[in-house]
Parts: structure tokens; C-alpha cells; sequence
């Protein structure tokens, strides 16, 4: 863009590696999760275990807290568990629900919030995956599901998300709470303000592990809230999700050992589309699993509470997100082309960049031919000075089979002052000269 002071002048202005450990591992999330039958774990769950016919269902939003989602279309696959919800991550439009706002226990489901806060620190730079962080007696005393952290050991920032990712620990919970707010009921606090903050209306967190506690209850609705909020603001928890095993190193006064973590989401293996995320078991929870995947550029959080046991569980999941792939498709703007300057009346500049707000997304689950999708570029009849970088100066509008689809908002790139006297005069002058 050249502007006409330049014009007088003569110038130009212009992304883990899996270590498979080879030993004999502390698999299960949970004391209630060590009596799942060895048969249990090892079921082989693939797109047999979906129903064959995936027919239509009416897509509703997940922060609307509402059933949108027909009973009709609910009898086309039969989920066991007493509630369930399968969304698309990218816009949150609802497939499938089954009682999706009734607040259950959700055992370590808890832990997505927990993951949440802890990279909302290392993305705010209060911390670093490099620092160490030293476990306190509380934390060591944690029950359940834990990696047998002794108090005064030192892990770092890495080592526990790992150590909550793939097998589920308690005690490297209350360690990351602590060191993140002082202590872990501050750490709730935040739990709660940032469910909150996510339209969560059916939750309220007692503590940042999951283990049973009066009113430490969700919905499926408000998991697959903070799960959709985790897995596409840090996509990097994927690379720690989807490790099946991996040692760590404990150095205590005792001495150094290794200590194996074995993912307590089987269907990290069994299921080649998965992606992630969380799952969770206690008397009072039952088992439950909030569930990521990705076909053909969806991606699929399937999430499980209640069920009667953990094959169960996976095989709900696996259904949910097995109809998901069969209904839906997403059309991307791929090839979003770079738009003309804009035509600025009475600026500094007499043009201004443009750019695209977003990339365009169209979610679709009625089978339509998303290559016949049309883009034209609509701009503002008249732009004037002042105009500020964000300004919105025209629409990319998107028609499928001759109806709108969507539009993507089009932005000034740069600032454009209006022009005084001066900037008159000078252009004046330069129009002379040539």
C-alpha cells in the first residue's frame, strides 16, 4: 500500500514419540476399574460394534442446554447408558443426546477440567512444562487410581500431565492443583469459574480428581462442554492422550525406579479412529468416558456417563461415534484465496488490506454435495477514514445448491487515518509532479 507521503518522497513503503515400556504396569484407573475382567479390556471394538444404518437425526447446539434432539432419532442407535451426548468439536452441534442434562458423579472424567486449567497456566506463562513441581504429604495421600508419588518427590510439569493423561492419577492432580494455586480448593474454585465461564449449568466441582464426594456431580452435556474447549484451544493434549505406555522415574529418599503408566482408555488402541480423551469409575459414577475421535476431518466427542461396566462403556462410545461419521461431513475453505485492497474514501491511504476473520467451516449431515459450494466476496458501498485494523468491511458469503450456508466476515488488515489538509495538499502536489 503506498501512501501519499511516500508518493511525494519517490519511496515504497512493503509440532510424541510413544515409548512402549516393556513391563508390568499399574493399568486401571480406579479400585472399582481393577475387578474389569481381562475379557473386558481386551474387547475388540471396531465399526461392527455400531448400528448399520445410520439414518437422520436433528442437530441442536450444546451450549443451549435443551433436548433438540428428537425421539425418533434416538431410537437409531441404543445406547445402554443411562446418559450420553455425542457432538462435532469444531461447532459444537449436537448429534446425539440421551438425558444429557442430568448431573451424575463423573469419577476422573473431572480430570478434563483439571487438564484444562493446568494448560490455561502454561499457555498464560505462569508455568512451564520444564518446572519441577514437589509432591506434598495431601497429594501423596491421595486414594484411587495414582502413580505412587511420595511426598517430597519432584516431577516435572510434563511428567504429571502425562501422569493424569494416560493413567488417570489422583495424587499428580492434588500436586499440579497446589502448585498452580497454593492449594487445591483455591484450584476448585477456578474448576467451577471456568465451568461456568463455559455455560457448564449442571456442574459443580468438590475436588480436582474425580474421587466420590457429596456434590461433586456433571452432566454429559457440560463433559463434552469442557472437553470440546480442551481438545480445540490445546489440540496438543492429543500428543499426551493417545501414549498407551510409557515409565516414569521415581527418585525418592528411597532411592530411583521406574514405574509404568498404561492408558486406562482402551480405546486408544482398539479404536483407529480415536483420538483421546478421558475416562473415569467409582461405586458412584459407575464408568463413564468422554471420548475424541477423527474420520475424514470430523471430529467426534462421544461422552458416556453411568454405565454398568466398562465394556459397556467403550462400546456405547464406539457406537456414538461410529453413527456420527456415517451423518456427518465438513466442508473446509481450504484454498481461501487473498482478497483485493479495499477502496478507503477520504483516508490517508486511498486503499487498506483486507483479510478473512476465520476460516470457513460448514458442518453438514444431510449428505449434500459440499464441491458444489460457492464463494463471492460482497463488499460495504462505501468505506470511510478513520478505519481501524478488525474494521469489518465486507462478507464472504457461501451458497450450497442456491442457499446461503454461511458467511465469513472480511477485516481491514491495516489502520488508514483520514486525511487532513495537509494530506490533500501533498497529494496535490505529487499528481503534479507526474
Amino acid at each position: 500500500m503506498k501512501r501519499f507521503l511516500a508518493v511525494v518522497l519517490g519511496s515504497a513503503l512493503l509440532l510424541q514419540s510413544v515409548y512402549i515400556a516393556p513391563v508390568n504396569v499399574y493399568a486401571e484407573e480406579n479400585a472399582e476399574e481393577e475387578n474389569v475382567s481381562e475379557e473386558e479390556r481386551g474387547e475388540n471394538l471396531t465399526e461392527e460394534d455400531a448400528i448399520e444404518d445410520a439414518g437422520e437425526s436433528t442437530a441442536g447446539e450444546i451450549g443451549d442446554g435443551k433436548s433438540s434432539v428428537p425421539e425418533e432419532s434416538k431410537a437409531e442407535i441404543e445406547i445402554s447408558a443411562p446418559s450420553a451426548i455425542l457432538i462435532e468439536s469444531s461447532t459444537g452441534t449436537v448429534i446425539y443426546e440421551k438425558d444429557a442434562d442430568t448431573a451424575h458423579p463423573p469419577a476422573s472424567v473431572t480430570k478434563v477440567m483439571t487438564l484444562l486449567l493446568i494448560f490455561d497456566a502454561l499457555e498464560s506463562g505462569a508455568i512451564s512444562l520444564e518446572d519441577e513441581v514437589t509432591t506434598s504429604e495431601y497429594a501423596a495421600s491421595m486414594g484411587g487410581s495414582q502413580v505412587f508419588l511420595e511426598a517430597g518427590e519432584v516431577q516435572t510439569v510434563d511428567t504429571l500431565i502425562k501422569c493424569i493423561s494416560i493413567a488417570s492419577a489422583n495424587d499428580a492432580c492434588v500436586a499440579m492443583a497446589e502448585y498452580i494455586c497454593g492449594n487445591e480448593e483455591e484450584f476448585v474454585r477456578r474448576m467451577n469459574e471456568r465451568a461456568a465461564g463455559l455455560g457448564m449449568k449442571n456442574t459443580n466441582f468438590v475436588n480436582c480428581n474425580g474421587l466420590d464426594e457429596d456434590g461433586h456431580v456433571t452432566s454429559a452435556r457440560d463433559i463434552a462442554l469442557m472437553s470440546r474447549e480442551l481438545i480445540t484451544k490445546y489440540p496438543q493434549i492429543h500428543d499426551y492422550c493417545m501414549i498407551w505406555m510409557e515409565n516414569i522415574t521415581h527418585t525418592t529418599d528411597k532411592g530411583t525406579s521406574e514405574f509404568g503408566l498404561t492408558n486406562t482408555n482402551k480405546l486408544v488402541r482398539q479404536y483407529e479412529y480415536a483420538t483421546g480423551l478421558k475416562t473415569g469409575s467409582t461405586g458412584e459414577a459407575k464408568f463413564c468416558v468422554s471420548a475424541t475421535a477423527e474420520k475424514n476431518g470430523v471430529e467426534l466427542i462421544a461422552v458416556i456417563m453411568a454405565a454398568e461396566n466398562s465394556k459397556e462403556r467403550f462400546s456405547d462410545a464406539v457406537k456414538l461415534l461410529n453413527y456420527g461419521f456415517g451423518k456427518c461431513q465438513i466442508y473446509t475453505d481450504d484454498e481461501m484465496e487473498a482478497i483485493p485492497p479495499v477502496r478507503v474514501e477520504g483516508g490517508v491511504e486511498e486503499e487498506a488490506d483486507v483479510e478473512y476473520a476465520e476460516q470457513f467451516t460448514y458442518f453438514d449431515m444431510t449428505g449434500a454435495n459440499l464441491n458444489q459450494m460457492e464463494k463471492k466476496v460482497e463488499f460495504k458501498e462505501e468505506i470511510k477514514a478513520p478505519l481501524k485494523k478488525g474494521d469489518v468491511v465486507g462478507q464472504a458469503v457461501y451458497t450450497l445448491d442456491g442457499t446461503e450456508a454461511g458467511s465469513v466476515d472480511l477485516l481491514a488488515a491495516e489502520d488508514v487515518e483520514k486525511a487532513g489538509f495537509l494530506d490533500y495538499l501533498m497529494k496535490a502536489a505529487a499528481e503534479l509532479r507526474l
